[in-house]
C-alpha cells in the first residue's frame, strides 16, 4: 500500500513540474509599441503618479479576448511589449485632460513599432519657462484654449524632491509645495515660489492646469531641475 501511495504521489509530481515547465516554455511578447499622446504632434504632459490614464490594446481573433492596459508615464509616452498583430488602440474612457472621444487606432504591430495617439485638448500649454533668483522660482506659460466650453479652474506651480511632480506628489511637501491661481483665463500667465523652506539639494517643478469638469490634471511634459 505505501509503495502505491509513493508512486502516486511521484507520479503526479512529474505532471506538475511537466505543466510548470510547459507554462515557463511559452513565447514571451519581443516587439515594443510605443509612442505618446499628442496634439498635432506636440505631446501632453500628464499624471505619471496615480496611474489613471491609460490607453487599451485590443486584439481580435482570439477565444479569450481581453484588454492591455497601457499606462501614460509623466510626459505623455506609453510603451508596451506586444506579440507580433494586428491590434486596436483606445484611450479609455473619461481618462486624460482632453475631449472625450475615444477614438479606435488601427495598429499593425511587427517588430519595434511607434505610433503617437491624437487627442482633442481643451488647452495647450507652451512657452514655459522657469527661472530660479535667489530663493524664488518662477515660471511662464502661454495657454491656449483648443476647444471651448470648460475654463481652467486652476493654474498651479509645483515641487517636489523627486522627478515625480503632479499635483499628488507636490502635496507631501504641504503648501511649500504649490503656489496657484484660480479661474485663469488664456493667455501668458507668471507664477512664484517661495523655495527658502526646502532643504532638499535637489527639487523638480512643473507647471499644470485643472481644467473644470475634469479629473486628470494636464501638465508641462518635461520637469524642470533646480540646483537649490
Amino acid at each position: 500500500m505505501k509503495t502505491t501511495l509513493h508512486n502516486a504521489t511521484f507520479a503526479a509530481l512529474v505532471i506538475l513540474v511537466a505543466a510548470s515547465c510547459g507554462i515557463d516554455n511559452y513565447e514571451k511578447p519581443a516587439s515594443r509599441f510605443s509612442g505618446r499622446v499628442t496634439h498635432n504632434g506636440q505631446p501632453i504632459g500628464v499624471s505619471g503618479i496615480d496611474r489613471q490614464n491609460f490607453l487599451q490594446f485590443w486584439q481580435d481573433g482570439y477565444e479569450l479576448r481581453t484588454e492591455i492596459n497601457c499606462h501614460l508615464t509623466q510626459d505623455g509616452s506609453y510603451s508596451a511589449m506586444l506579440f507580433d498583430g494586428d491590434y486596436k488602440l483606445v484611450m479609455n474612457n473619461n481618462r486624460g485632460p482632453w475631449v472625450n472621444r475615444p477614438d479606435t487606432v488601427a495598429v499593425a504591430v511587427n517588430g519595434n513599432t511607434v505610433k503617437n495617439y491624437e487627442v482633442t485638448p481643451y488647452y495647450m500649454l507652451s512657452n514655459i519657462a522657469y527661472t530660479v533668483s535667489g530663493k524664488t522660482l518662477s515660471a511662464t506659460v502661454t495657454i491656449a484654449e483648443i476647444t471651448a466650453g470648460r475654463p481652467v479652474e486652476t493654474l498651479a506651480l509645483m515641487i517636489n524632491k523627486t522627478a515625480f511632480v503632479d499635483n499628488q506628489s507636490s502635496g507631501h511637501l504641504g503648501d511649500a509645495g504649490w503656489t496657484r491661481q484660480s479661474d485663469v483665463a488664456p493667455g501668458t500667465r507668471s507664477l512664484s515660489l517661495d523655495l527658502s523652506g526646502q532643504t532638499a539639494k535637489t527639487l523638480y517643478a512643473r507647471v499644470g492646469i485643472k481644467i473644470s469638469g475634469i479629473d486628470q490634471w494636464q501638465f508641462d511634459p518635461q520637469v524642470y531641475e533646480i540646483k537649490n
